[in-house]
């Protein structure tokens, strides 16, 4: 299988934190087309966002919470959903808050990185969203070592990615990083970066960001353009 991925895309990273997590890296392809460069992934998935999953006969599916529940049904004995009806639908709550309320709307905030452009009221609505989220996920995570219960589950492949964005995106938004605001979720931050799987995809966001803020991902994008086009 084939799962189109960016580093530093947070949707990406979560469903490689689960794919590690799962030990079952072996059995997928890591790419990001050319044609995401261009403006063309709609050619491979309508959706035209990262990740997609490409299934062995060339189904597409795309959208990383539908992929996550793709994968844990194809490897139930690895499944990372929790191991009770409880359990399962807090993992659930809590991969949703990060998804929608941390990472959708940070995401949409990332235009208003450039302080000359910056609409502020665009920002005090997103931020706030998130502020919001972050509220919600202090009353549901847990205590112990991870998101919900004793073990890694799919709460954290979402948790991590989404605050490292809380972490290195919103500050440069000219707004506080809203793990500082909260208190089980900072304890849980500070935990969760020791996770083995976790430090892997903080890694690999923290190169993609690296890339972004260098420079280097602009010439990677512009050869690999340059080259689809036989330049």
């Amino acid at each position: 299988m084939k799962l189109y991925t960016g580093d530093l895309s947070p949707y990406s990273a979560k469903v490689r934190m689960q794919i590690y997590a799962m030990g079952i890296k072996d059995n997928f392809k890591f790419e990001l087309p050319v044609s995401f460069f261009m403006g063309k992934l709609s050619e491979i998935s309508p959706i035209g966002r990262i990740p997609v999953l490409e299934l062995d006969d060339g189904t597409i599916i795309p959208e990383s919470e539908v992929i996550a529940e793709y994968i844990d049904d194809i490897y139930p004995d690895k499944a990372m959903i929790g191991t009770t009806p409880t359990e399962r639908a807090e993992v659930r709550v809590i991969s949703r808050i990060a998804d929608t309320y941390l990472m959708n709307n940070i995401f949409m905030c990332l235009r208003q990185l450039d302080p000359k452009t910056r609409v502020d009221a665009i920002v005090e609505l997103l931020m706030g969203q998130v502020s919001r989220g972050m509220g919600a996920l202090e009353q549901h995570i847990g205590t112990g070592e991870y998101a919900v219960g004793d073990a890694l589950s799919r709460a954290d492949c979402t948790l991590v990615p989404a605050l490292f964005l809380c972490e290195s995106t919103v500050p440069r938004l000219g707004v506080e990083n809203p793990i500082l605001a909260s208190e089980k979720v900072a304890a849980y931050w500070a935990r969760i970066q020791k996770n083995e799987f976790a430090a892997i995809v903080i890694d690999e966001m923290r190169r993609g960001l690296q890339a972004r803020l260098d420079g280097t991902e602009r010439k990677m994008v512009e050869e690999a353009i340059a080259k689809a086009k036989g330049g």
